[in-house]
């Protein structure tokens, strides 16, 4: 952009970009997983945040699909860390997710709050999106960052197993 573009062009140019990313298939699959296209884009901006491999995003969707087909609460640590920074300001950068940052109080902190955040916390890549909807095929409703493989994580639906893992990293 320009510095000159006004604000209906800015509109106007991210209006053709989300109809571009909006096919009539991928609004298909979003129906088909009983999600509109904000709770799509929601839950890719929480993928994309919790799992910066591109080749594992789908696992992760599902995961989180998982959770939500279950009414479990999402638990996911891009939420918290989203609301604290709500909170207290966007500069720290937090490497390390801490019990005060699952505590925050916010509709964002999927550790207080059941279901989806209610909007994104990021713009989410095609990659997420994609990820969202078409998610792997698996039962898992647990993960962890995994020390041995830096950038992916373990998964498991047995939670001591998950702890387990969990005190590993």
């Amino acid at each position: 952009y320009w510095w000159a573009t006004s604000g209906d062009e800015f509109v106007e140019k991210m209006t053709k970009e989300f109809d571009k990313v909006w096919t009539e298939e991928r609004a298909r699959k979003a129906q088909d997983l009983n999600l509109t296209q904000l709770e799509v884009y929601t839950l890719a901006s929480i993928v994309q945040l919790e799992a910066s491999k591109v080749d594992e995003q789908p696992k992760v969707a599902k995961a989180y699909l998982n959770r939500l087909a279950k009414d479990m609460r999402l638990e996911a640590d891009p939420t918290s860390i989203y609301a604290y920074r709500l909170q207290n300001g966007f500069d720290k950068r937090i490497q390390r997710v801490y019990h005060g940052h699952l505590a925050v109080p916010s509709d964002y902190n999927t550790y207080r709050v059941k279901g989806l955040p209610p909007a994104p916390i990021c713009l989410p890549n095609l990659s997420a999106v994609d990820a969202v909807l078409n998610p792997d095929s698996h039962d898992f409703v647990y993960f962890c960052a995994d020390p041995d493989r830096p950038g992916y994580h373990s998964f498991t639906n047995d939670f001591e197993e998950h702890r387990r893992n969990a005190a590993k990293y």
